[in-house]
């Protein structure tokens, strides 16, 4: 068994810290629909929303009911004028699914949540990166920048950013990362975002993993 392990797998349902993203209440479900719909679902908006720091992709569903809820820094590029953006995406996705011979649920309904401190959430400060090295800046410039931003927040108490390709454009693959302040991985109470992206460059792909740690969870509720 590999040594690596995801963050948020030992952070799921009982510790209180993370919940399910795709979270099913239907009684008459079929198992492998619902997957590959809320698999679909995420691909189709994830290509649609590249650009807009959208950091997850949340979903519930029931026998009436399909709500996909969208995390992102930039509620308004999304939303539109009056709403507009929600009803093309709407649209889109319905349609996308109709080819693949996928039936929702009767209400369909996207919300979109703004995220109030986006350099203290992984998936909006991923974007960042991935912004930065599409738009051809240099790897050390975009990693050093990144994680001094995200340490001003108070929020934040450790950083570690990791890229792994063709760095620079050079021939051989290597990976290079950068961390700062403490990331406890193995404390379950830890409250570790993580993320792994993509950056789509010229000469290749590079993969672009982040984790960021914003203190210690004690109480349930929270």
């Amino acid at each position: 068994m590999t040594k690596i392990v995801h963050p948020y797998a030992h952070r799921l349902g009982g510790s209180g810290i993370r919940d399910w993203k795709s979270r099913w209440s239907s009684t008459s479900g079929d198992y492998v629909t619902f997957l590959k719909t809320d698999t679909f679902v995420r691909e189709y908006l994830q290509k649609e929303l590249a650009g807009k720091y959208v950091s997850d992709i949340e979903i519930e569903r029931d026998d009436d009911n399909y709500k996909v809820i969208v995390k992102t820094s930039r509620s308004g590029m999304i939303i539109g004028r009056g709403g507009d953006g929600i009803e093309v995406i709407k649209k889109g996705m319905v349609a996308m699914l109709k080819k693949k011979s996928i039936t929702l649920p009767k209400n369909i309904r996207i919300e979109v949540d703004d995220i109030k401190s986006p350099d203290s959430d992984a998936g909006v400060v991923a974007a960042q990166v991935v912004e930065g090295l599409e738009k051809r800046l240099p790897f050390r410039r975009v990693l050093k920048s990144t994680v001094e931003k995200a340490m001003a927040n108070r929020d934040v108490l450790g950083i570690k950013v990791a890229l792994a390709g063709r760095l620079g454009g050079a021939e051989m693959a290597r990976k290079e990362y950068l961390i700062k302040g403490r990331l406890p991985l193995q404390t379950f109470r830890a409250d570790i975002d993580y993320r792994h992206v993509e950056a789509n460059l010229a000469y290749g792909v590079i993969g672009v993993k982040v984790w960021i740690y914003r203190g210690d969870i004690f109480d349930k509720k929270k």
